[in-house]
């Protein structure tokens, strides 16, 4: 069967043709003029259908002929329908076997869809069972008319036109390499001098320091200039905007502004067209962004850059929830462009690239280590406990407290804690039950401090609670199960008058603090920088962090610690990180400052147990019966190519947190059969056929609509 159908001239026969797998083979009918040259144009529709994923022929009029180029954007006529879409290639004939409907509009003469980036769409919904519409969707921004009348009113890209976006030169690359902080670790100096050779090396660096000149975004920046010198363009990735301003802060002191573009949704939809404008007119060779910046069109790519990979930021929320490293790797290898992955601590997945020899470790010596990180202190460990009994059940322990008390006196203090909010965290004083809303059982929590004659909410439904009672022991009185930021903040600032405290979460999240001598309270992932380094940092809450019910809890609380630990001053100069958590492996590599050791063990746990990232896995979601016909299809076509997974489940989905359809929440939707999950555990020799079976059984179940639709998602880091 073709695998491309053209659109008929008959547009209702066509749908019926497509259900069937067909092509339609409707009467020709008269149509205007077509092209002399390549009548014949390929359109990838902008479709959610699993079953439209292909591209379709349209002939291409005479009119158009000029305008409809590979690239653009067009408007077509499908079963009666205007739909848009981008035309991926001019050909002589189509195989198609029936007259074709000739293309309805060139919205855009601008080629938006460069072939590279097509190429890269293609790979990456292979390797997720997506749509490729769907990646194009977030690889290519929407159009901003008036930008491309002005910048582009032929269709062309002068990149002259750019020049008012800034071509003052910065400092000079030669110049600021001379003294580069590579050179501190080991295999560093190498790296660069391979980019600016032209090479591509594969890189995964742990850097330590992330304050300050010589923090992180200084290396990655020269990293950047590197390749840059040798002709070559780069794109960097970074979780969130706080980082996008740090990086492009410290590109711009290598580099000429007018050739840095940054790509970020944050910025607003005409900034981000704009610099993607730019970037495909070869006026910029550097693009820096967030998750859409990995597909950007940079000119003669050289060296695609991931910044902190194991932050959940990094995953595309939506369909097909692609991973910005895993899109990097690929355009990486299908450009020959190279590596680096770059982070305080190494996850898991990017330590299977290095014992897999794909990329090479940078790491410090220990002497390094030791002079540029700070001193490390356990409140849980056998000798703070012999002086200090009670500092297992303390929240603040004395050790902590001392920290604190010295370090405000040399500048600000650092306190991480778990979660936002005043009391984000109620339960029943009598039996210690949590304590759940009447309305939707969603938990209770107090917003602020108001005194004994505090409500609680619900987290959920904002329902207050005045009249509750416990469904367990019928008790009446509440008690705080867990100490949110507000509170912590309340606390330190009576522990330590006349000191002012800064808080960091929820919706105020700070990117920078002045280097005063203030206590600045922050939940994990929202701690500000001190341009100086902080004096002493508080990593409160670590059991709460390692025992959440995920694979990755271990993983994901070492990297919360370390990333805020690099941000204390070193120990020389009287730096000092406690940590009030049980002696466990995490801490331990914390105490040692050696993530990739814990990494390296981690992983091979995993291997053992074979869980993720030693193998793949794919999630199937949705009501008993649909996820049911929809593993035993995808069973019988691989047993038919002697394939046998190892299964989990179907089991119930327990909805934790997710807001149920008709606006309850926590709930299972009130549906005819409950939801159910089946995981399928995928060797990576095996991926490439499974994967390919599983995106051919949605699209036949799309077509079909037997069942009610599934979610298909692989590797998704929060299903285990």
């Amino acid at each position: 069967m073709s695998q491309r159908h053209g659109a008929a001239a008959s547009d209702e026969p066509l749908q019926l043709s497509l259900l069937q797998g067909f092509p339609s083979s409707s009467a020709p009918a008269a149509g205007p003029a077509l092209a002399a040259r390549l009548p014949v144009a390929r359109v990838r529709l902008e479709s959610s259908l699993p079953h439209l994923d292909r591209p379709f022929d349209y002939s291409v009029p005479a009119a158009l002929d000029a305008a409809a180029q590979p690239g653009v954007r067009v408007k077509v006529k499908f079963n009666g329908q205007e739909l848009a879409g981008y035309l991926m290639d001019r050909v002589a004939e189509s195989d198609a076997g029936h007259p074709l409907v000739p293309l309805h509009k060139v919205v855009s003469p601008v080629p938006v869809l460069v072939p590279a980036v097509a190429d890269l769409a293609v790979r990456v919904a292979a390797r997720y069972a997506g749509s490729v519409s769907d990646v194009l969707r977030v690889a290519v921004p929407p159009r901003m008319a008036k930008l491309e009348k002005d910048l582009a009113p032929e269709g062309v890209l002068d990149p002259s036109l750019f020049a008012d976006a800034g071509a003052e030169a910065g400092t000079s690359i030669l110049a600021g390499l001379e003294a580069s902080g590579w050179t501190s670790y080991r295999n560093g100096r190498a790296f660069l001098q391979h980019l600016n050779a032209g090479e591509s090396p594969r890189a995964v660096l742990n850097a330590l320091q992330g304050y300050g000149p010589g923090g992180w975004p200084r290396l990655i920046a020269e990293a950047v200039a590197a390749v840059r010198l040798s002709g070559r363009g780069a794109v960097v990735v970074v979780p969130d905007y706080r980082d996008l301003d740090r990086v492009e802060e410290a590109l711009l002191q290598l580099l000429p502004a007018g050739d840095i573009a940054r790509l970020t949704a944050d910025d607003g939809q005409t900034p981000r067209y704009r610099s993607f404008l730019r970037i495909l007119s070869g006026a910029a060779g550097v693009a820096v962004g967030t998750r859409s910046a990995a597909y950007a069109p940079v000119h003669n790519l050289g060296l695609v850059v991931c910044w902190d990979d194991g932050d959940d930021l990094h995953i595309e929320q939506r369909s097909p929830y692609a991973h910005s490293r895993e899109v990097l790797l690929l355009r990486a290898e299908q450009e020959g462009a190279a590596c680096l992955l770059a982070g305080h601590t190494r996850s898991t997945e990017t330590q299977r690239l290095v014992e897999a020899g794909w990329a090479r470790p940078v790491e410090a010596d220990r002497p390094v280590v030791r002079r540029i990180v700070p001193r490390v202190l356990n409140t849980a460990d056998s000798y703070e406990l012999e002086h200090d009994p009670l500092a297992r059940i303390a929240r603040l322990p004395g050790a902590a407290w001392r920290a604190a008390k010295d370090g405000l006196e040399r500048g600000p203090v650092l306190v991480q804690v778990a979660r936002a909010g005043y009391a984000p965290s109620l339960a029943c004083e009598n039996c210690r039950e949590p304590a759940r809303c009447p309305a939707c059982s969603g938990p209770l929590a107090i917003a602020g401090a108001t005194g004994s004659s505090a409500v609680p909410q619900c987290r959920w439904c904002s329902t207050p609670a005045a009249a509750w009672r416990c469904t367990t022991c019928n008790g009446v009185r509440l008690r705080r199960g867990a100490t949110g930021a507000l509170r912590t903040a309340e606390e330190l600032g009576r522990a330590f008058p006349g000191k002012p405290v800064i808080t960091s979460s929820g919706d105020r999240v700070l990117a920078t603090v002045p280097d005063s001598k203030a206590l600045v309270v922050a939940t994990v992932g929202a701690e500000p920088v001190a341009a100086g380094g902080y004096a002493a940092a508080l990593l409160l809450d670590g059991d709460s962090l390692l025992r959440r019910e995920n694979l990755r809890a271990g993983e994901d609380a070492v990297r919360r610690w370390f990333n805020a630990a690099a941000l204390v001053r070193p120990a020389g100069d009287g730096g000092l990180v406690v940590i009030t958590a049980d002696d466990a492996a995490g801490v331990g590599a914390l105490l040692r400052w050696d993530p990739a050791g814990y990494a390296q063990r981690e992983l091979s746990l995993r291997q053992e147990l074979q869980l993720p990232p030693s193998v793949r896995v794919a999630s199937i979601t949705g009501g008993r019966t649909a996820v049911g016909h929809f593993s035993q299809a995808v069973e019988q076509q691989l047993a038919a190519q002697g394939i046998v997974l190892r299964t989990a489940g179907p089991a119930p989905l327990v909805m934790a947190g997710a807001p149920g359809p008709a606006g309850s929440q926590g709930k299972v939707a009130a549906t005819a059969e409950e939801d159910v999950r089946t995981l399928l555990f995928i060797p990576y020799g095996q991926a490439a056929h499974v994967t390919k079976v599983l995106r051919a059984v949605k699209v036949a179940a799309a077509a079909k609509r037997t069942d009610d639709p599934v979610q298909l998602r692989l590797d998704g880091v929060d299903v285990l």
